[in-house]
């Protein structure tokens, strides 16, 4: 029942870690809209395994199949469906923990809920789902480009170590120039040598990837229920191993005084505009017209590869290790799916914006 999002532009995604494939169906996506295959393939590029050091060594090309909903490279407003092939899945380095539950992993529960588990990878659990949503994701990043709205996330921290700089400061262009995908160089480097020592010593540790977006009209979002940051939270917090989110000031903003934290409006070349950005390009759940900037905190992965304590599933006492190949730090690979799903909430919430007529 869990397995689409959205309302108009609404995605519904497919398959196990280690099953034939992964994909995505995305239905609402306007007819007419160029579907360029290459920019959609070079997002899942930013996601797959085996980029560097720093990630899993899962070897996947990761290569995009489009099987409908598409003629002569645009799309045709009905269903577009994609697909990835899994190539370099290895079953048997999951078989020593088919009958026992890794600590912090879905195992338990998927067993009691479902009384049925697919071990191989932690299979619907795991997180090769997200490359479904990255593949939807460029879709919707392809129609709110020619919207003006662009959306643009970064490694901000990583463990102890954080960059403590507003994103307004930073050159959001070299994101991409290292592994991490951190915009200021000198940290990065600090931030790959800590992740590099981490899997070393046989263990993980967590981040935190900032988003901005850049370009969103006023109104997006609705009243009560269904607020623009309560969608991004929601949209956020249904990414593997993501423990909490914020925007705009955040958990920091209550350190401040209500007289520091207003946002004064002002009248800059004849448009509405704030002086400052505490609200995040949000207030009363409905975008303002200012970036909208949130910060989405990743636990450490759970996967060790050094003993834990845990049970079988007949409820004996045992050890786990981890085998195979894991990430020791997910947020290098993360950055493309938080922007992903902001991409979703934002290009959902804008089409059910037009098709509103407010007297």
């Amino acid at each position: 029942m869990s397995n689409s999002y959205g309302t108009l532009f609404r995605i519904s995604t497919f398959g196990e870690s280690h099953g034939e494939a992964v994909g995505v169906i995305v239905d609402g996506c306007p007819a007419g809209i160029t579907v360029d295959v290459d920019f959609i393939q070079s997002e899942l590029d930013r996601r797959k395994p085996g980029q560097s050091k720093i990630t899993t060594q899962r070897k996947e090309e990761d290569r995009i199949e489009i099987l409908s909903g598409v003629f002569e490279g645009k799309s045709t407003g009905s269903p577009i469906a994609m697909m990835v092939r899994n190539a370099d899945a290895r079953s048997k380095d999951y078989s020593h923990i088919a009958e026992k539950f890794r600590p912090s992993h879905a195992d338990y529960t998927y067993h009691v809920k479902y009384g049925v588990r697919d071990y191989r990878g932690g299979g619907r659990s795991s997180a090769r789902e997200t490359l479904a949503r990255v593949a939807a994701g460029a879709l919707a990043k392809t129609v709110l480009s020619q919207l003006g709205i662009s959306i643009q996330a970064y490694v901000s921290q990583v463990g102890p170590l954080k960059l403590n700089k507003p994103y307004t400061e930073l050159d959001l262009s070299k994101t991409e120039d290292n592994i991490l995908r951190c915009p200021d160089p000198e940290m990065a480097e600090k931030m790959i040598a800590f992740i590099d020592e981490t899997r070393k010593n046989q263990d993980t540790v967590g981040g935190v990837v900032t988003g901005v977006i850049k370009g969103t009209p006023v109104g997006l979002g609705e009243p009560a229920f269904d607020k623009l940051h309560a969608e991004l939270g929601k949209a956020m917090l249904s990414i593997n191993a993501v423990k909490g989110f914020e925007y705009g000031s955040g958990f920091e903003g209550v350190e401040l005084f209500g007289s520091q934290h207003n946002d004064p409006f002002v009248i800059e070349n004849g448009k509405v505009r704030t002086l400052t950005n505490h609200s995040g390009g949000i207030q009363g759940g409905i975008s303002n017209g200012e970036d909208i900037y949130f910060k989405v905190a990743f636990k450490p992965v759970a996967t060790l590869m050094k003993d834990q304590e845990s049970i079988t599933t007949t409820g004996e006492a045992t050890t786990v290790s981890g085998k195979g190949r894991h990430d020791p730090c997910v947020v290098p690979r993360a950055v493309p799916i938080v922007e992903a799903m902001a991409a979703l909430v934002i290009l959902d919430h804008y089409l059910i914006n037009k098709s509103i007529k407010w007297d």
